[in-house]
């Protein structure tokens, strides 16, 4: 797991170090934010292609959705780091209005008892209310207080936790992800927001984010540190996404 903190670590001080950085940041954190919520949709169920999503204004119908709730996200997200490690809860009830972006009674709080979780590719045991109660609690209070963990550890962590937890109605896998982008971002690791994890977990794949986060759910040193490990590769793949698109904004072809 140090090895995987010490890989991530040098391969997003390579992006910040290219040349295209000094001059056009702003147009990599675009395009990283663009890719991110494509990358992030992609594990959701709508796996479209880049260009597709460049394309589209009209987001209807069940894919087209959730398209657009991780476009909303992510563009959310970069508004709510002040606020995240005072009151990470209300940033999570945040993101969630976002995504769901309806007027559902449900939207913006965790769930209650007998209500009924939408998260089809994630099949795993459901904790009950109670149980998402104290764990949002304690996850809370961690933030908070702050910790000496490395940020890629407790990105890896926020991102677990919530997928094990699922604590809304829908869109968890979305809020999961956008809040690892939340706290790799507020933590200096990646402050600009372009080294996007999302593309990395959806470049590895369902099956391995599932299994990986298996790991997590079992509570093992094991699996932490296979969930941690994978957390940490998706970031690598994010930076060298980000690695390519400054190459191409150098040569003129982006």
């Amino acid at each position: 797991m140090a090895e995987s903190v010490e890989s991530v670590r040098k391969a997003v001080d390579r992006v910040y170090g290219h040349r295209i950085m000094r001059r056009r940041s702003n147009e990599v954190t675009s395009e990283a934010a663009l890719r991110g919520a494509r990358g992030s949709a992609a594990l959701a169920g709508a796996d479209w292609a880049l260009e597709e999503v460049r394309r589209r204004s009209d987001f209807s119908g069940d894919e087209a959705r959730v398209m657009g709730a991780a476009l909303r996200l992510t563009a959310e997200a970069g508004q709510l780091l002040s606020i995240w490690r005072q009151s990470p809860l209300r940033v999570l009830a945040r993101l969630h209005l976002v995504a769901a972006a309806d007027g559902d009674a449900r939207v913006g709080r965790p769930r209650q008892h007998g209500e009924q979780v939408d998260e089809p590719l994630v099949d795993l045991p459901l904790p009950d209310a109670d149980e998402v109660a104290g764990r949002l609690d304690g996850l809370s209070r961690l933030i908070i207080a702050g910790s000496s963990a490395p940020a890629l550890v407790t990105a890896a962590v926020v991102h677990g936790e919530l997928l094990a937890l699922r604590p809304f109605g829908s869109h968890n896998g979305l809020v999961a992800r956008a809040a690892e982008r939340i706290v790799l971002v507020g933590s200096g690791l990646d402050p600009k927001s372009i080294c996007p994890a999302e593309v990395g977990h959806a470049e590895r794949g369902r099956a391995a984010y599932v299994a990986a986060l298996e790991g997590y759910v079992s509570g093992t040193p094991e699996g932490m540190s296979a969930w941690i490990t994978h957390c940490g590769e998706a970031v690598g793949l994010g930076a060298r996404e980000s690695t390519a698109v400054c190459e191409a904004l150098q040569r003129g072809a982006a």
